[in-house]
């Protein structure tokens, strides 16, 4: 099901594109191989990758090729005043390319915590071929040498996790109705993915951090490095190693690696519930019994006279207490343990276009108890499974990595794997 109107006819020709490119890598007839990369010199590597990302894009890929110099000027060399954001793939910096005149986001990625070439293809092949007004646009790359650099639009307000969970003392607090056209945008971004690219597209690593603001706070998705296609065919899930941010993977895929659209629909619940709360996922500067916000929220989510307890403070009671427990209870679907009782993306949508909708009428009813339990009867319960932080008995570490080998990849795409810790603070383009 999509919500989406038809595509375009160049649309439909990418999408082919990406579905014919990806068939093709898997059954080995334009597979890459990077063992002997390390043999070419600089000029043949750059050759090689382009001619890599031009022969599985089918001919469809315009994305620009800069040339590392072009991307020195482009930020000063790199210069730490330029520099917006750092995360374990490495940093971004704010460039503007003097030809077009153009403010950009340049991402430079870390040799030692970058994944590989693989990964380097997968993000400009994704970014390249599919396109939705809430996805990032890929200006073009730089794979010149041992450099691996994506040029990103310039997203003004940075990211979601900025204005959320790390909102400066002068900064302004989103407001609600605000946070819910973030939500829905998000959405709207998944669904494209899911429902719309052809063969699908798990994220794989929906959180704060990931979703970019522009000017008018319209949510754009960023950082396909971990994004996996598929699953294709009568295949029910994708099997791959564990990776992803600590806190925000579904159950089933933190236990057993089997990965579907559900397990994003999980890791929107979470992100969802950090805008409605205005609290990390993980926390460890709060109370024990409130470090973990899924932990938190099961018993106030059974209750719907403690539903106000869960509001973002710095909100100051102003959002709409029914849509409130709307929004909750789309939390608390999307929250599930069991995948098949989660909802789809797409009807996620419907309900946060909904909400996106409405209007916080002045002179409202205080938030008192009283009150609560009187919208209550016209809420449904939003119950939430009492054993959904199966994934919470992980280690403590942010970030997840499970040492397992993936079951779909070949073991030379697996010696380049580290440790994916990508969830420090970031900035725009990422």
């Amino acid at each position: 099901m999509s919500c989406f109107p038809c595509c375009t006819s160049q649309e439909r020709i990418n999408k082919r594109s990406l579905k014919k490119s990806i068939k093709e890598y898997r059954e080995g007839k334009a597979k890459t191989s990077f063992s002997n990369l390390s043999l070419k010199t600089d000029s043949g590597k750059k050759r090689f990758i382009a001619g890599e990302i031009s022969k599985l894009g089918k001919g469809n890929i315009t994305t620009t090729i800069f040339s590392y110099r072009q991307l020195c000027d482009a930020t000063q060399n790199f210069h730490p005043c330029n520099m917006i954001g750092e995360g374990g793939f490495g940093r971004v910096y704010r460039g503007h390319i003097k030809s077009t005149n153009q403010v950009v986001a340049v991402k430079q990625l870390d040799r030692n915590g970058f994944q590989g070439n693989k990964e380097f293809l997968v993000e400009v092949l994704i970014l390249s071929l599919l396109h939705h007004p809430n996805l990032v646009s890929l200006v073009g790359y730089c794979a010149e040498g041992e450099q691996r650099i994506l040029v990103y639009e310039y997203m003004v307000n940075g990211s979601l996790e900025d204005h959320l969970l790390d909102l400066s003392p002068s900064g302004k607090p989103l407001e609600w109705q605000t946070r819910m056209r973030i939500a829905e945008g998000a959405a709207k971004g998944l669904e494209y993915l899911h429902d719309v690219a052809n063969p699908p597209v798990i994220y794989r690593d929906f959180k704060a951090s990931n979703i970019l603001l522009d000017e008018n706070f319209n949510p754009k998705l960023s950082d396909f490095g971990l994004a996996k296609v598929g699953p294709i065919g009568d295949k029910p899930h994708v099997s791959t190693r564990i990776m992803g941010t600590y806190g925000y993977c579904a159950p089933e895929y933190a236990s057993t690696g089997h990965l579907t659209a559900r397990s994003d629909v999980y890791s929107f619940g979470v992100v969802f519930l950090e805008m409605i709360t205005g609290r990390r996922v993980i926390d460890s500067s709060r109370p024990s019994n409130e470090q973990n916000l899924v932990l938190w929220a099961q018993p106030l989510l059974k209750d719907r006279r403690r539903f106000t307890l869960m509001a973002d403070p710095m909100l100051r009671d102003n959002y709409p207490i029914k849509g409130l427990y709307q929004a909750l209870a789309v939390a608390a679907m999307c929250l599930q343990v069991e995948a098949e009782t989660r909802p789809w993306i797409s009807d996620v949508v419907i309900a946060l276009e909904f909400l996106a909708k409405k209007k916080l009428e002045v002179g409202q009813e205080p938030h008192t108890e009283e009150s609560s339990v009187q919208h209550g009867d016209s809420s449904g319960d939003c119950e939430s499974n009492d054993d959904s932080d199966d994934d919470n008995d992980s280690d403590d570490d942010d970030e997840i990595d499970d040492d397992e080998d993936d079951e779909e990849e070949d073991d030379e795409d697996n010696a380049d794997d580290p440790d994916h810790n990508h969830d420090d603070k970031k900035g725009s383009g990422h």
